[in-house]
């Protein structure tokens, strides 16, 4: 194994290549191609590396794809966030690799990103190859890839699997804080991989609570949680750890206004009915940034919650010392809400 690069992201000519960490527990296809390689059935966990480009004219928060409107009908690295190569690597391996990435970080940082429904493993890859690059991310980046059928129809089936994945995610994190050396960790989930990341990191926070003062952030975009679970039973065990938790929400997110549609009851990304302002909790309304893409990849768009992450991340600011915030005395508490 060649020894890790003293940063995540190398310059290519017309692009760059950023390197990011895997951990999945979806099934091998057997196919070369690395977008191809892993498919949407549930497995035992994988690991790897993944390398994905970063056109040199990249815009923040976007996903740069192959556009008809454009004439472009393959991709290119020079012009789209387009995966590489997906290697696999024996455990021992991968997280010796990851553990030398981390020393070499200037914070001894990681973060953890779990991606939501309908997102593929080369999604997933390319949208933290991204936020990497669009944080200015000196640690090392990982994501955990559930296997998420990857299309729109397949909502109940993602419920499945995400269910399924809760203890291999677990298994993971529990391997992540003994072999990364990561001093300063943050775990960022989205959608309905927030299920999961939530109920994983309680159970470790409780049976190990020697990992919380490495345990730096938990950001959860949009969680497609039913809200009363997660206000009585989900929200009380993160904040026990003592760490800071972070919650975004929309009243304009599609998929948790079809998630409700589905389940009956509001959900805790849903801002539309009722905002959910918890003790220990930064809730912040993110309704009137960018929700394009179907509404569901606010937490990535352009001058939006990624742009906000920035801060957090970065500098460690925490909601009131952010400038895009503005403090809102409510009923229930104190939130915050983007400025327009």
């Amino acid at each position: 194994m060649s020894p890790p690069k003293a940063s995540p992201v190398v310059e290519a000519g017309d692009f760059a290549v950023v390197q990011v960490f895997f951990a999945t527990d979806r099934s091998l296809t057997g196919k070369t191609n690395a977008a191809q390689r892993f498919g949407d059935f549930p497995s035992t966990l994988s690991y790897g590396t993944c390398e994905v480009s970063i056109p040199r004219e990249h815009r923040m928060g976007e996903l740069e794809s192959p556009s008809i409107l454009k004439f472009e009908f393959r991709e290119n690295p020079a012009k789209h966030v387009m995966l590489l190569d997906a290697t696999l690597q024996p455990k021992d391996a991968y997280f010796a690799g990851l553990a030398a990435r981390v020393r070499v970080s200037a914070r001894d940082s990681a973060f953890v990103f779990v991606h939501g429904y309908n997102v593929s493993f080369e999604g997933a890859a390319r949208r933290t190859a991204q936020m990497s690059y669009d944080l200015g991310f000196d640690g090392a980046p990982v994501f955990y890839s559930w296997p998420s059928r990857g299309q729109t129809l397949a909502y109940t089936i993602d419920e499945q699997s995400i269910e399924l994945a809760e203890d291999n995610m677990k298994a993971f994190l529990s391997d992540f804080f003994a072999r990364s050396d990561a001093k300063n960790v943050y775990l960022i989930a989205h959608s309905m991989g927030t299920r999961a990341l939530t109920r994983a990191v309680a159970a470790l926070m409780t049976e190990q609570p020697e990992l919380r003062p490495r345990l730096k952030e938990i950001i959860l975009a949009a969680p497609d949680i039913d809200a009363r679970v997660f206000k009585t039973r989900i929200a009380p065990a993160l904040v026990a750890a003592g760490r800071p938790v972070t919650l975004y929400a929309s009243s304009k997110d599609l998929a948790l206004v079809a998630s409700k549609r589905v389940h009956g009851y509001a959900r805790a990304g849903d801002s539309k009915s009722d905002l959910l302002v918890l003790p220990g909790v930064e809730t912040i309304d993110a309704s009137a940034v960018d929700t394009s893409l179907l509404g569901h990849s606010y937490f990535a768009e352009e001058n939006s919650v990624l742009s906000d992450l920035f801060y957090l991340v970065k500098d460690g600011k925490r909601a009131d010392e952010r400038f895009r915030l503005r403090g809102v005395n409510g009923p229930s508490g104190r939130y915050w809400q983007f400025r327009r």
